[in-house]
């Protein structure tokens, strides 16, 4: 398994559609494993794997240690409700923080590494990274959701 690179502002591919899985196989199922380890080693809540140069709808996200990690493939919006403005930052956009409108709760349907349905009711920071990384799959990134006025930019020291 390998650390991905991860694509960054700039980067055409972050505009570019997924398109659906049609078969899960080993080459599938190494990319997810090796979207796992790059997620953990950035320390980040979710990664699409358009974000390391693959057009496939697929989606790793892990909200915290005590949670499962979830693999959704070919996710689809079933419903959303609510709204809720969080403070939002992109493993593709290092170092810029924002406040975004996002959904307080979302139901997906997905299949996961296995080829098996599953449906994902997500509130508060569950719905935030689901409906974050789907926008990812249709070549949407956070910067264009920004509430106006809220961009933190956080300089590296040298």
């Amino acid at each position: 398994m390998a650390i991905r690179t991860i694509r960054t502002e700039g980067d055409e591919i972050l505009r570019k559609k997924s398109k659906k899985v049609e078969v899960i196989d080993e080459k599938i199922r190494e990319l997810i494993q090796d979207m796992k380890e790059t997620l953990h080693k950035y320390d980040g809540v979710g990664l699409a794997a358009v974000q390391v140069g693959i057009l496939k709808q697929i989606v790793v996200i892990h909200e915290s240690e005590d949670e499962p990690i979830y693999v959704l493939i070919n996710p689809e919006i079933i419903s959303q409700s609510g709204t809720q403005i969080v403070e939002e930052g992109c493993l593709s956009f290092p170092n810029k923080f924002a406040k975004i409108k996002r959904p307080e709760k979302i139901s997906i349907q997905a299949l996961d590494e296995n080829g098996k349905k599953i449906k994902i009711t997500g509130e508060k920071l569950l719905a935030q990274a689901i409906s974050h990384e789907i926008d990812h799959l249709n070549g949407e990134v956070f910067i264009d959701k920004i509430v106006p006025g809220t961009l933190e930019i956080i300089r590296q020291e040298n």
